[in-house]
């Protein structure tokens, strides 16, 4: 009896102890950071137990869901309520600087673009990369995107040598030739609708699976395949919180496909490898080749540097091809320009680097739609240790946002102006469109493209931009061409 009595006290003492440890995450540190920064004058949507923020802003999604079902007469860029209704609705009621939560994680939006040049450019490491959700890491893994410090300056040095400009010039010829088989498809669909995110995605996949894979590009493609199926299940699942360890005991049907879809690609990868490895030793193949398989590094970098480049050449990509088509279908006057433009420059000959730093027009256009629809809409850092932001006296672990789509919309920076498309305010560079502000510009950078058709906006185009890892539109974007 006094045996059993022993145990049961044990078990009592563990029990409170996990319960402890869970009340401190869940309730006692949460409300502690909340009324710490109360008493600085920063305040926000308030603490709900165990989902925080999560809920109201999955129902703010779902409702502007909801409502953009339908074809739309007016086209309208001012797209921060659509994309990110809770930051519009929040930033109406407490102003650029306020308190939110992801489960019991505090994050502190930031708007004011002094904040965030003193953040980004943090010479002391005290805002670094956090550690991202199961789901987001999953898909960004340990790579360059997620690490910091030593890693991260290995992984660059490796990536640096597979992607080299000498070795981007050599395979020019093969994203021309991919360009070009697109152009070929698109002669059988004049005056048809084409759908441009699906257009773009394929040949993207094509390109970047070539670059990356050699001449292992089909299973490559394969691979980037997958991911993006990963990207889509941990998009719908970002907003839908569980109780801490709970995936341990039960999964759902999502948790469960990406766990598969996960290994598959990590098998994927592994498949590649072997097949080299044979036909080396088989005399087939003199190395392993100078192209992403040919670095030469453990299996769970070369996984995470997979995720890294589907990620930059892939979804960013992706995106911004898509918005300036979109952009340039609406307004025809800024598509003759950069059509023009691309004409006197290369004639009928194919783009090159020399020919591509001239195009100054298409350079605006690009930098525009940047600016309306940037492909990565927020950056988040994580506080290392207790720190003084401006005025205000930071805990450790509280989360940084910075809200790139709402810096870019906000017409205290760009003027009253800021939701038309005016290539223009870039005919004299960045610098002069900011006024030297560089926290107000913080996109992507992205070389110019080249078109053959001129192109309108389908009349049943729904504009529902949508953030799926990188921004992109929830219907597609569909085009008529119209051959020159």
């Amino acid at each position: 009896m006094d045996f059993l009595g022993f145990l049961l006290g044990i078990s009592a003492l563990f029990l409170s102890s996990i319960l402890t440890k869970l009340l401190h995450k869940l309730w006692w540190r949460p409300i502690r950071v909340q009324r710490a920064m109360a008493s600085q004058g920063i305040n926000g949507p308030p603490y709900k137990f165990i989902h925080g923020s999560t809920k109201e802003i999955f129902k703010l999604k779902e409702d502007v869901m909801m409502k953009t079902n339908g074809p739309m007469k007016n086209v309208s860029h001012e797209i921060l309520p659509i994309v990110e209704p809770h930051i519009h609705q929040w930033n109406k009621i407490y102003g650029g600087i306020y308190l939110y939560w992801y489960g019991p994680q505090a994050l502190l939006l930031i708007s004011d673009t002094e904040l965030v040049k003193e953040a980004l450019n943090d010479r002391d490491k005290t805002y670094v990369k956090p550690e991202f959700p199961g789901d987001i890491k999953k898909i960004l893994g340990d790579g360059l995107v997620s690490t910091e410090g030593k890693k991260w300056t290995r992984q660059r040095r490796l990536a640096h040598l597979a992607f080299h400009g000498e070795s981007l010039k050599g395979m020019i010829p093969a994203m021309v030739d991919s360009v070009h088989m697109l152009l070929k498809r698109w002669q059988n669909l004049e005056a048809k609708e084409v759908e441009l995110f699906e257009e773009f995605t394929a040949i993207l996949s094509e390109v970047i699976s070539r670059t990356a894979f050699g001449s292992s590009y089909i299973e490559g493609r394969d691979i980037f395949q997958m991911l993006g199926e990963l990207t889509i299940i941990a998009s719908r699942n970002l907003f839908k919180l569980r109780l801490p360890g709970i995936s341990k005991i039960w999964k759902t049907s999502d948790e469960i496909k990406s766990d598969r879809l996960e290994k598959a690609i990590r098998d994927a990868v592994l498949g590649i490898i072997d097949k080299r490895e044979k036909k080396l030793n088989a005399g087939e193949i003199d190395d392993y080749g100078n192209d992403f398989l040919g670095k030469r590094i453990t299996i769970n970098d070369l996984v995470d540097e997979c995720k890294t480049f589907y990620l930059a050449g892939q979804e960013t990509t992706n995106s911004i091809l898509t918005w300036t088509l979109f952009l340039l279908a609406i307004h025809k006057n800024w598509q003759e320009e950069a059509r023009k433009e691309v004409a006197d420059v290369f004639g009928d000959e194919d783009p090159n680097h020399e020919g591509i730093m001239k195009l100054k027009t298409v350079e605006m256009i690009i930098n525009e739609t940047l600016r309306l629809y940037p492909p990565v809409i927020n950056v988040i850092r994580k506080v290392e240790r207790q720190v003084t932001l401006g005025n205000l006296l930071l805990p450790p672990d509280i989360i940084l946002h910075i809200p790139i789509l709402k810096i870019h919309h906000d017409p205290r920076i760009w003027g009253d102006d800021v939701h038309l498309f005016k290539p223009e305010r870039f005919s004299e560079g960045i610098a002069k469109a900011t006024n030297n502000n560089a926290a107000a510009f913080l996109p992507f950078g992205l070389g110019p493209r080249s078109c053959r058709y001129s192109f309108t906006l389908s009349p049943d185009y729904i504009h529902l931009p949508t953030q799926i890892l990188a921004m992109r539109p929830q219907h597609g974007v569909k085009v008529i061409l119209h051959p020159l």
